[in-house]
């Protein structure tokens, strides 16, 4: 677009007096003075300001005030609103804000301390984000809840928001151009607003599918994968320094072939496919080294090549599919790395017994090895796997333990390295939960280990599997998946037979939560209200697959993954 220079709103910028400006911003106090600034310095020729969520009327004031006081009026030469407050990490997977996250955190919502007018303005954000991205999609949805949550507090407000923007004509969002140019255009679609706390097993889980293992164990944030390359020991004389750790960091975007097609498989696939990968990149290589001897042009360059006659054709294309080839190693090195250093800590942390374990209690299966047992065993994963473990074991049971046990299986916790913080929070929240509902269910299947581990097993690989084992994941509908799926496909069922029922077109405002629309919708958004995982979104994604013509886009306001969340539930148990 012809923009040649980027630079943040706060760092020192020289005046550029010839030159247009685009401000891209947030409307906060600080930014908007800094603007004032900048006018008042005449830094550039024209100004564009552009606002991420729309800006109040009393700082759009205060920017005129300072343009006059420049006497640079005429320099301001466009304003809008471009209602993009949210991000777009995956086509059908959203989050809301970065910054301050902390504001509309699981822990920010569920404090016992929490103030009416702290969760007003809690509420208000997660609303406004929500408006920018309706917005974006021009489509006013038709927005379902579970009674007496945050997340009804949030479809409340969204409602009134929505409404009060489709009766004001003149500056409608929802009119005209913007609408029916999103893919939603033919029907309107559903937006489910579920509440973290219908399911606080989920984000505890350990996982087994590609791109939920990598939140789960490396730094992955934003798309972004930051690994410390461990550096060879053995080249080191004695006596040295061990090297410095060297941080790499990839970008893990639907440019990338292999993370589109395997991000949601399970992991001993994925080792298998880099392995293929590699293979496949290797005999191309070589048939390209092979075609250059046979030819005697092993040191030419390619203009040399290029004046052969056409039985060099072959060649010719080898030649010319090398940038592919080049890309493809590129791949194939970084998945080679990323999925080493998930197979680490596999192995390290014995995480595939975790995971079948899990599961097992989850669908309340009988158990093969005791949970003391496991917690007990000072090779079977760090302090806060065990505490994971435990939480969901508490979570999912219906008799919770009696308090002997509990004082057991606390006492094995705290020599395990535990913090029982947790722990405490949990047992609040269940006491509190009791009396609104049973615990949630999580269907009755479970994984199956496959004999042997496949191929990947030979030694001849790069990913020694040994001792983990394969297991292959039977699709469950986890409980956010089972709820969507009975809204969306208007199913009666008691879990959401009583979710209430808004649609902003309606003139007046009555709630009831009888639907009016009694066709199954063609496209749902899921917005989970304190935040959510990959482990929900692979669950979703796989659960659309088999429905023909149908989209679910997965939206939270916070993206964590367990130990960040396991911090959360500290943070909210201690006394």
């Amino acid at each position: 677009m012809g923009i040649t220079l980027h630079l943040l709103l706060h760092s020192d910028r020289d005046p550029i007096p010839d030159v247009p400006a685009v401000y891209f911003v947030m409307p906060t106090e600080e930014n908007i003075d800094r603007m004032c600034q900048d006018l008042r310095n005449q830094l550039y020729e024209s100004y564009y300001l552009n606002f991420i969520s729309a800006i109040s009327r009393s700082k759009l004031e205060d920017i005129a005030n300072a343009a006059l006081a420049a006497s640079a009026v005429t320099q301001v030469a466009k304003v809008f609103d471009q209602y993009l407050n949210f991000i777009t990490l995956e086509d059908d997977m959203f989050v809301l804000c970065n910054q301050n996250k902390e504001l509309v955190s699981y822990r920010a919502i569920n404090r016992p301390d929490i103030t009416d007018t702290e969760m007003e303005t809690v509420m208000d954000t997660i609303v406004d984000s929500l408006f920018c991205f309706f917005v974006t999609l021009g489509a006013v949805p038709i927005i379902r809840c579970s009674r007496g949550t945050a997340a009804e507090m949030v479809a409340v407000k969204l409602d009134k928001k929505l409404r009060e923007n489709l009766r004001d004509a003149r500056n409608s969002l929802f009119t005209g151009d913007t609408l029916g140019a999103g893919q939603f255009s033919f029907q309107r679609p559903l937006l489910v607003l579920v509440d973290r706390n219908i399911d606080l097993a989920t984000p505890l889980h350990h996982t087994w599918t590609y791109q939920a293992l990598v939140h789960d164990v490396l730094d992955f944030h934003l798309n972004r994968v930051n690994l410390e390359e461990s550096s060879g020991v053995e080249n080191s004389p004695a006596g040295a320094r061990p090297k410095r750790k060297n941080k790499k960091s990839y970008d893990l975007t639907p440019v990338d072939k292999f993370w589109q097609k395997h991000k949601g498989s399970p992991f001993p696939e994925v080792a298998e496919s880099v392995q293929q990968e590699l293979e496949s990149y290797r005999a191309q290589e070589d048939e390209v080294k092979r075609l250059k001897s046979i030819m005697g042009l092993e040191g030419e360059d390619e203009g040399a090549i290029s004046m052969l006659s056409d039985n060099t054709a072959k060649l010719t294309s080898a030649v010319s599919s090398l940038p592919e080839l080049l890309e493809k190693k590129r791949l194939i090195d970084l998945h080679t790395n990323v999925a080493t250093a998930v197979l680490e800590h596999i192995k390290a942390r014995k995480l595939d017994v975790y995971f079948e374990y899990e599961e097992k209690i989850m669908s309340k299966t009988t158990l093969d090895k005791s949970l003391l047992d496991i917690i007990s065993d000072p090779d079977a994963g760090t302090p806060e796997d065990k505490m994971r473990l435990f939480l969901i074991y508490y979570i999912s049971t219906q008799q919770a333990p009696s308090e002997a046990d509990l004082e057991q299986y606390k006492k094995a916790l705290t020599d395990a390295g535990c913090n029982l913080n947790p722990l405490q929070y949990i047992k609040q929240w269940k006491a509190f939960t009791k009396m609104a509902s049973a615990p949630a269910s999580y269907g009755n299947t479970t994984t199956k280990p496959m004999g042997l581990l496949s191929r990947v097993m030979n030694t001849g690989s790069q990913f020694v599997m040994e001792g983990v084992k394969n297991l292959v994941l039977k699709q469950q509908n986890l409980p956010v998946t089972r709820i969507l799926d009975n809204l969306m496909e208007m199913k009666s069922n008691p879990e959401t037979d009583d979710y209430r029922y808004f649609d902003p077109k309606m003139l007046r405002g009555n709630d009831s939560s009888v639907p009016r629309n009694k066709n199954p919708f063609q496209e749902a958004i899921v917005f989970v209200v304190g935040g959510g995982n990959y482990i929900e979104y692979q669950n979703l994604v796989d659960y659309i697959k088999g429905k023909q013509g149908k989209h679910i886009l997965y939206g939270c306001s916070e993206l964590f993954n367990a130990t960040q969340f396991i911090n959360q539930l500290s943070q909210l148990g201690q006394k």
